[in-house]
């Protein structure tokens, strides 16, 4: 049978305390944004600039020169006591501390690599530049780790021993595999034992609306009564819907369902060159095509939203236009992990220099679209280690196939975005559009996120590295409705995968109103469960009435059209 993963690899490991994990994601957290295009002339440019700077502070230089030099020779002579990080996995052979040579080549490095940050440190950078050497320098001393190579690591090496060579044979295949089939990146997950619409996305439901853009899919019912306000669920546009659907027992929407909620969900058609001048007036067209259809399907004149991640960005945009209008169908919005004052999540930007900027956009017009893959590598990128070098070890180094994860299944099935909607994106970042009423026109129509007066409500993920909570936080307060925040103890997929029956779940709440993000933590209440549970709760208040459950999906004027998952969700990115 295939795993499904309750801790996916790539999703840090909480650290031992609640306080802990926040001040470690709020320093740590190098939110850039995802959508740049990384190329190596970038990377090759960061670093130039760190070695420029140090080349021209020449007593900072020859300072940590000799300092390294000092501590090798420490090192060559067994006298040194530098160990790897307990959580560094890459050392955890033993080998590695009994061994003499490999015990001092491991010093060696960490020695070099503790030396090359630290001189980032030294130099006179801004802030910007510090931040950009950093994550060039990050991508270049992970790369070189001795345990990348087959000599340099002893449990690979032991294999091939083990197993006559047989690792290697296989490790040369997953590679040559990769180079065709996964762009040259090592894979993250066996895909096999997983198919969408058999064991994935299998929440019964169907596709009641179809258009260029998107279809529109509603879950039969799995309680004999339903509220009678409906929920329009709008994922990412980078993402597909089904994160959201996995195996069942795993399933949001299952979850929802269950609770007696009438769910729609937009599932968006994977963009090509010939979709390239899609942008916010098209998307948002749309969800309002979506959202009449749930109206008159339901006979509910409201409805409730709920918009997760790059998908929140758009929901926030698509209420504020309807409320912009004089529309009061929406009754209450929901934003998991989702960052709309991109001041919070920018100021300490890794790749959005305005020149960065200008490059991605230019790429992706030059294309027609951003391309699945491009984007998954650099989400790769963010955690090298955990999701590159990991892998690399794995797949050709051990000669192992990655295991058949789930979640992982998902995240390696990207999707392509428009050229204008990719460029629109990077300029709400860079422009903090949504901060500035009136700066964003969508429909001809100015967007003021403050003349949204429904209830709020947002998570947050207390180790997320994506969407940090701190910058959740705000969404609810840029809104002109009562707002609600919830922290949840993960990472950013743990926190939307967290089904009820996990131990260890927990999540944190504060009434207080007001507080800066440091003083909300400082007063929050811990919660044994998933915060699901907390949310449709939440939903359930807002959801009106209970009625009975439509005998049959759809209607007269939006008959059901096939079953769900529908037929975008298996479009491949290019």
């Amino acid at each position: 049978m295939p795993k499904t993963a309750t801790a996916p690899v790539g999703e840090e490991a909480p650290p031992t305390t609640f306080q802990q994990a926040a001040e470690h994601t709020m320093v740590t957290a190098m939110t850039f944004n995802p959508l740049v295009v990384l190329d190596n002339s970038q990377i090759l440019a960061m670093l130039g600039r760190v070695g420029a700077r140090a080349l021209v502070q020449p007593a900072t230089l020859l300072s940590r020169t000799l300092g390294l030099g000092r501590e090798l020779g420490e090192i060559i002579l067994g006298r040194s006591e530098r160990a790897p990080d307990p959580s560094d996995r890459r050392f955890a052979d033993p080998t590695f501390r009994d061994h003499p040579l490999y015990r001092r080549m491991m010093q060696g490095y960490l020695a070099w690599r503790e030396s090359l940050h630290g001189l980032v440190d030294e130099i006179d950078l801004d802030q910007e530049s510090r931040d950009r050497g950093k994550f060039a320098l990050t991508l270049l001393t992970e790369a070189v780790a001795p345990t990348n190579t087959l000599l340099g690591n002893p449990a690979a090496l032991k294999r091939a021993f083990e197993t006559a060579g047989v690792s290697v044979l296989k490790g040369l295949r997953n590679w040559a595999r990769d180079q065709v089939e996964n762009h040259g990146m090592p894979s993250q997950v066996d895909k096999r034992p997983f198919q969408v619409g058999e064991n994935l996305a299998v929440t019964p439901g169907q596709v009641i609306l179809r258009s260029e853009v998107l279809e529109l899919v509603q879950y039969a019912p799995a309680r004999p009564t339903v509220f009678e306000r409906p929920l329009l669920f709008i994922p990412p546009q980078v993402n597909k819907y089904y994160a959201f659907d996995l195996a069942p027992g795993r399933s949001m929407i299952e979850h929802l369902v269950e609770q007696g909620l009438q769910v729609f969900l937009v599932s968006w058609r994977n963009p090509t060159a010939a979709q390239r001048d899609w942008g916010f007036d098209t998307y948002i067209q749309s969800l309002c095509d979506a959202l009449a259809a749930v109206q008159e399907i339901t006979g509910s004149p409201t409805v409730n939203v709920t918009g997760v991640c790059a998908g929140g960005i758009t929901a926030s945009i698509f209420i504020a236009y309807l409320a912009a209008r004089g529309n009061k169908a929406i009754h209450s919005a929901s934003f998991p992990v989702t960052v709309l004052d991109t001041s919070v999540s920018s100021q300490i930007s890794v790749l959005s220099s305005q020149k960065t900027l200008e490059a991605s956009k230019r790429s992706s017009q030059k294309k027609g679209i951003l391309p699945g893959p491009e984007l998954a590598r650099v989400f790769a990128l963010l955690r090298p280690n955990d999701l590159v070098w990991n892998y690399w070890v794995n797949n050709y180094l051990m000669g192992t196939d990655p295991a058949p994860f789930d979640i992982l299944v998902w995240n390696n099935d990207p999707t392509n975005l428009p050229a204008a909607l990719h460029g629109q994106f990077l300029d709400l970042f860079a422009n903090h559009s949504l901060l500035k009423p009136g700066t964003l026109k969508v429909l001809g129509t100015s967007i003021d996120l403050s003349r949204v007066t429904c209830d709020i409500y947002a998570i947050g993920a207390l180790t997320d590295h994506l969407t940090p909570w701190y910058a959740c936080y705000r969404t609810p307060q840029l809104f002109g409705g009562e707002g609600t925040f919830v922290l949840s103890y993960s990472g950013h997929i743990q926190a939307l995968v967290n089904p009820p029956g996990n131990p260890k779940a927990k999540f944190y709440t504060n009434t207080a109103k007001g507080l800066e993000a440091n003083e909300w933590l400082a007063g929050a209440k811990e919660h044994k469960g998933t915060w699901w549970t907390h949310w449709t709760d939440w939903l359930g208040k807002r959801s009106g009435a209970e009625k009975p459950a439509p005998p049959c999906l759809g209607s007269d004027a939006h008959p059901p059209l096939m079953a769900a998952p529908g037929r975008y969700v298996h479009q491949k990115a290019e």
